[in-house]
């Protein structure tokens, strides 16, 4: 028998260190409020989001600022070889030139059936969607660390009432043993109470488990390093606080949160987004009126001008007048002698500079029914979100009746469980009596023991369960989640 106990110390031992050696070397001890804001700054849920809301603005910023003029600007420099046409005298030339043209426009919308506009306000809409999507993940994501939270809090209160239940069966072992070296009780009593002692460290190792475990998923929720330690505090769970059984109606409920509810808020601005689109698709089918603005100059390198000149004496050129039909006198015309220069760039460009002003009516006449198809696409969008609002508030709805429902039942569990426990710990009390005066056997006794044991837990499990079930109320009501 001994040896039975050396074996069960042997595989019970490395359990009972780890987790003692866990709470001594933790140096991390968190609260839900820290665990939920470690959450909010790191789950990548939520940074995924908040990229999601930076991209929305900037799409936004962009269509707000396709209102201003589209404005240009070119230049270009060349050299041409061979015959060609002169771009600033428009002349035929035989020779090799340099050549540069400057232009720049300005074109703006000056009417479009504010398809701009009305595109602008769905993207603003898509904005406040986007960070009412945000606030809901928030809120979604701070309710599943305190199911986490609660969870690792559930199964360390169950390693205590484990440790618990070993330390009163080794000790009724002890007491059993001495009963039957004297001669009190029998050899199978010890036998029966050995038994117990390994199925309560069993229990113990299943409860070190699920506190593993628990840890393990709620670093995952932190998204915190796994070799970080993570020690739950636990608050006073037995103050009135947490146990305020006045719930309002479903009813009510669902009338708090559907004016706060970051879903339905979001679906009822996709929906208007939507139908800021179809007025804009619907723009693209009438006419548009703009406004051009052109100007530029160019610049050639055959370009010249005379720089100065001097008349000679007259030269006759080979011509004659005849005068009455006998009498010859001889032409003469002009000698002219000049110089030129190359007309400089910054005149050129100067006397080159041309401006132009146009209005412009674009009618939509034919495109492949684009247009047409965009307007009954966005149609379609806006019949689309109409149904996602319409779902959002029937989920919502089935929710909270849903919650309200299991949070009564929470309600009527831990009463029951809460008056199990009062009954099994008197039970165990009178059976312990008994025991030691001899007066119950072994297996009525750890059949009460074991009662009384699944009572407790019982009782910790409906208590934790009861807090969770009126924190998802507190989660509908827009109340903060804390304990």
């Amino acid at each position: 028998m001994d040896r039975f106990f050396t074996v069960l110390q042997i595989f019970i031992f490395p359990f009972l260190c780890a987790y003692t050696a866990s709470g001594q070397n933790a140096i991390s001890q968190w609260t839900l409020q820290e665990s939920i804001r470690y959450a909010i700054e790191h789950n990548i849920s939520i940074q995924q989001t908040v990229l999601n809301e930076r991209l929305a603005k900037l799409q936004m910023k962009q269509l707000q600022l396709s209102q201003l003029p589209s404005v240009q600007a070119s230049m270009g420099y060349g050299k041409s070889f061979g015959r060609s046409i002169d771009p600033t005298s428009n002349q035929f030339v035989n020779s090799n030139y340099d050549f540069m043209s400057i232009a720049g426009s300005a074109d703006v919308l000056l009417f479009g059936w504010f398809q701009r506009r009305n595109s602008i306000s769905a993207s603003k809409l898509n904005l406040e969607s986007t960070r009412e999507d945000l606030n809901q993940l928030i809120n979604d994501v701070s309710l599943n660390v305190a199911t986490g939270f609660l969870r690792a809090l559930l199964a360390k209160e169950q390693i205590h009432i484990s440790e618990q239940q070993i330390s009163l069966s080794r000790a009724q072992l002890d007491q059993t043993r001495k009963f039957v070296a004297s001669g009190r009780l029998p050899e199978l009593n010890a036998a029966q109470m050995e038994a117990q002692l390994a199925s309560d460290s069993a229990n113990y190792v299943n409860a070190v488990a699920s506190y593993n475990s628990a840890i393990i998923d709620i670093k995952a929720l932190l998204n915190l390093d796994f070799e970080t330690d993570y020690t739950p505090i636990a608050p006073n769970l037995s103050q009135d606080s947490y146990f305020s059984f006045d719930i309002p109606l479903p009813s009510e409920i669902f009338e708090i949160a559907r004016k706060n509810w970051g879903a339905i808020r979001s679906s009822e601005l996709k929906h208007q987004a939507a139908m800021k689109r179809l007025a804009s698709a619907r723009g693209a089918l009438w006419p548009q009126l703009g406004l051009s603005l052109q100007m530029g100059s160019n610049y050639s390198g055959t370009y010249s001008e005379i720089a100065n000149y001097q008349m000679g004496v007259p030269q006759p050129n080979g011509s004659f007048i005849k005068v009455n039909d006998s009498l010859f006198f001889p032409v003469y015309e002009p000698v002219m002698q000049y110089t030129t220069r190359r007309v400089p760039f910054s005149r050129q460009l100067d006397n080159n500079f041309r401006q132009t002003v146009s209005l412009g009516l674009n009618i939509p006449l034919f495109n492949s029914w684009q247009a047409q198809h965009n307007v009954q696409q966005s149609k379609i969008a806006v019949f689309s979100t109409q149904l996602d609002q319409y779902q959002s508030e029937l989920k919502l709805k089935q929710d909270i009746y849903r919650a309200y429902n299991d949070a009564l039942n929470a309600i009527k569990k831990y009463r029951a469980a809460e008056a199990a426990a009062v009954s099994a710990e008197r039970a165990f009390y009178l059976a312990e009596k008994r025991y030691e005066l001899g007066l119950t056997n072994t297996v009525e006794y750890l059949t009460i023991q074991n009662n009384h044991f699944v009572a407790s837990s019982n009782l910790l499990s409906a208590r934790y369960d009861l807090i969770f079930k009126l924190k998802v109320i507190d989660y509908y009501l827009g109340k903060e989640i804390k304990l």
